[in-house]
């Protein structure tokens, strides 16, 4: 047992337990894993893994997916994640443009919708146009029930809606039903809508991820303080997490299969920015602003930026994008990259954005030049996925259900259990 959780309860222990059993069987895919396959990378008791395995059956979390020949006695029933019990929203509030999405709980995204949006209209206008995609979105996915009041929520995400969380007893239009059958918080208002464990909302920093709320957004100081999180969970009735669109983005580039330790995602857009992530955990910061990559000096004398800096990496790089200079913004990318690597050690630098996707192999080839000019051999990759800030956004309410509410992601394969009984 771990000695540093002193004084969790019981359910809590349940949940962690349980977290570590469900990320095994998201990991094993359709294939499925046996149950003691379950006991030995987790190092629970088959009895524990059996009594965790009953409540994630009962619960429709987890389903049978055949059986495997045994070296002696009968074969083994092999189990697998059942994506479709729960979903979780993912929203990429861009400077120009909003992308929503729902997810099932393996993060595989069954439902999209998108609409230009202008950051510069202020909180309301685009916190109204929020709203109203999430609530299309799941209305559209659920056959007109869903949305609001029409969808449930489950398996409670760790997600805050902060003092004023509708997660709450008298939250509109969820009630608290305790700790479930298999260990985890469920909330929910009964029916047949979706299930929707929360909202991930992703966009420009710097922001308090803690707190919910943005700081001063480049280009849009009027969005400093705004408690963006409580309002969409007043508003919307489901746990909402805030968080940068590149934190959000390495998140969910961490929690892929093969994913590398340590990687830095560069994604250059409208903005600049960079999410981190260092020996399986993404690093925000103690203030949670870390990876503001855009706001590097590399220029002393150079041009305003809007942050009222000058010379900054995005200014450049953005200005040379505007002028039809890709090659030319892809060596000053490399200039920025090139230093995180030489600072952080990292293993892989990851390109994204909407800016280095309209020409990717210019992108990464141009800092790749750059990284082996200054003798660096990190390998360069580029995430093809247009919508990875989006689908990150929904990783921040799916990845607590899996146990990587903090510390390491790659650690959850065998985690440690709290309890073995």
């Amino acid at each position: 047992m771990r000695k540093d959780l002193g004084g969790v309860n019981v359910p809590a222990l349940r949940s962690h337990n349980t977290a570590l059993v469900l990320d095994l069987l998201r990991g094993a895919g359709e294939g499925g894993i046996s149950r003691l396959e379950l006991a030995e990378r987790t190092g629970l008791t088959p009895q524990a893994v059996s009594k965790i395995t009953a409540r994630l059956r009962a619960d429709g979390l987890a389903a049978e997916a055949g059986h495997r020949a045994s070296t002696g006695g009968k074969p083994r029933t092999v189990l697998r994640l059942v994506p479709s019990a729960a979903h979780a929203v993912g929203v990429h509030l861009d400077r120009d443009e909003l992308t929503v999405l729902l997810t099932d709980l393996a993060g595989t995204t069954v439902a999209l919708r998108r609409r230009p949006t202008d950051l510069g209209a202020g909180a309301g206008p685009v916190l109204d146009a929020v709203t109203e995609e999430v609530r299309a979105l799941l209305g559209e996915y659920d056959g007109g029930g869903g949305g609001g009041a029409g969808a449930r929520t489950v398996l409670g995400s760790g997600g805050s809606g902060g003092p004023d969380d509708p997660g709450g007893p008298d939250g509109p239009g969820t009630a608290v039903l305790g700790v479930g059958g298999s260990g985890t918080a469920v909330l929910g208002v009964g029916g047949s809508g979706t299930a929707v464990l929360g909202v991930g909302v992703a966009m420009p920093g710097p922001l308090d991820h803690r707190a919910g709320v943005p700081g001063r957004v480049t280009g849009f100081p009027e969005w400093a303080g705004h408690p963006v999180r409580d309002e969409l969970a007043r508003r919307l009735g489901l746990p909402v997490v805030l968080d940068k669109d590149t934190n959000a983005a390495a998140l969910g580039l961490a929690l892929r299969p093969g994913a590398p330790g340590s990687f830095a995602y560069v994604h250059l857009g409208t903005g600049l920015g960079a999410g981190l992530v260092l020996g399986g955990a993404p690093l925000r910061g103690d203030r949670t602003g870390a990876g503001e990559l855009g706001h590097q000096t590399v220029q002393l004398d150079g041009p305003p930026c809007g942050c009222g800096g000058r010379g900054c990496l995005e200014a450049l790089c953005l200005a040379a994008v505007a002028r039809g200079e890709r090659a030319g913004a892809a060596r000053i990318l490399g200039v920025g990259a090139a230093n995180l690597v030489r600072l952080l050690d990292i293993d892989q630098v990851l390109l994204g954005g909407r800016a280095v996707l309209a020409a990717p192999e210019v992108f990464a080839d141009g800092v790749r030049d750059v990284l082996t000019g200054l003798g660096l051999t990190t390998p360069v990759g580029v995430v093809a996925e247009r919508d990875a800030v989006a689908e990150g956004a929904a990783w921040l309410t799916l990845a607590p259900v899996f146990g990587a509410e903090t510390g390491r992601l790659h650690g959850l394969y065998g985690g440690e259990p709290t309890e073995r009984r």
